[in-house]
């Protein structure tokens, strides 16, 4: 099971940061943005290899199941 941030929205962000650098923007003056889209995965076949239940509704939440 994984909860991380969604990369391609990382990336996304990190072009707006770029074009804001090659604008004139000074590094030191840009704020530091968290990542505000996650992801949740859940590795099925993994928890059934080494014997965990994976309760129904977790599996509802999930962005994405690995089969």
């Amino acid at each position: 099971m994984s909860y991380a941030p969604v990369y391609t929205d990382l990336f996304r962000r990190a072009a707006t940061y770029v074009d804001k650098i090659l604008k004139g923007a000074k590094p030191a003056d840009l704020p530091v943005e968290r990542p505000t889209k996650f992801d949740l995965v859940i590795n099925l076949k993994t928890a059934k290899q080494i014997g965990l239940t994976i309760p129904q509704m977790l599996l509802y939440r999930a962005d994405k199941v690995i089969k």
